[in-house]
């Protein structure tokens, strides 16, 4: 049975890129269902196939299993390839995924996921700063323990989809992640199926309000290559 992966707006929605990048990543077959955020409150709509309202949403016969990390959760179970083989590898990619997933709040306020544009920061405040100085951190950390050129080793997994969001951030807002950082940025930028995801971003036509407001509030325009 066709697994089905309800996500959101490709410019957007950054909890909707990490588990489509997974399953894309690891040929996990998939009928890929977008469902805009057309709406300042679109979580009526959503509830009619998300417990939550939310995206992204896995359905899996009569089964919906919702959330970013349940869906990964989930997916482990059931295909090769989305935790690291190695044990130590294995144990430091959980870790780094769950503190994506219950994290670094004040970088995604202040540096709301637009992967169209390119933006002058307005000055930092101390949590970015160090939310920041920790993502330079663990990645390095990752990339100096496993040997790369993914974060937990010489294959893709989950912690890279998790981190993949931060990857077109650090573009749009020109942040500093380090050396090794910077080439892992590079890196998962050049993975084709990142690149069919920024080619659908760039494709978008609409907007939504609330979060263009976002990306106004985090600083200057400088460039917007969006449709």
């Amino acid at each position: 049975m066709t697994l089905t992966l309800i996500t959101a707006n490709r410019n957007y929605s950054s909890w909707s890129l990490r588990p489509w990048l997974l399953m894309r990543a690891l040929g996990i077959a998939f009928e890929d269902r977008l469902e805009q955020f057309a709406k300042p409150d679109n979580y009526d709509d959503f509830r009619t196939f998300s417990p939550t309202g939310q995206v992204p949403v896995l359905i899996d016969g009569d089964r919906t299993i919702w959330d970013s990390l349940g869906i990964t959760l989930y997916l482990a179970e059931r295909h090769p390839g989305v935790w690291p083989a190695d044990e130590a590898a294995r144990a430091w990619a959980q870790c780094a995924t769950v503190e994506m997933h219950g994290g670094f709040g004040a970088l995604r306020n202040d540096c709301t996921m637009n992967v169209g544009v390119r933006v002058a920061t307005k000055p930092p405040s101390t949590a970015l700063k160090r939310q920041v100085a920790r993502l330079a951190e663990l990645w390095a950390e990752g990339l100096s323990r496993f040997g790369g050129p993914w974060l937990a080793g010489p294959d893709f997994s989950a912690v890279d989809a998790f981190y993949a969001p931060m990857a077109f951030r650090v573009r749009t807002y020109g942040l500093d992640v380090g050396a090794e950082g910077a080439g892992w940025v590079a890196h998962i930028l050049d993975h084709p199926a990142m690149r069919d995801w920024e080619k659908a971003a760039l494709a978008e036509t609409w907007r939504e309000a609330d979060h263009e407001a976002e990306l106004a509030a985090a600083g200057i325009i400088t460039a917007d290559y969006r449709a």
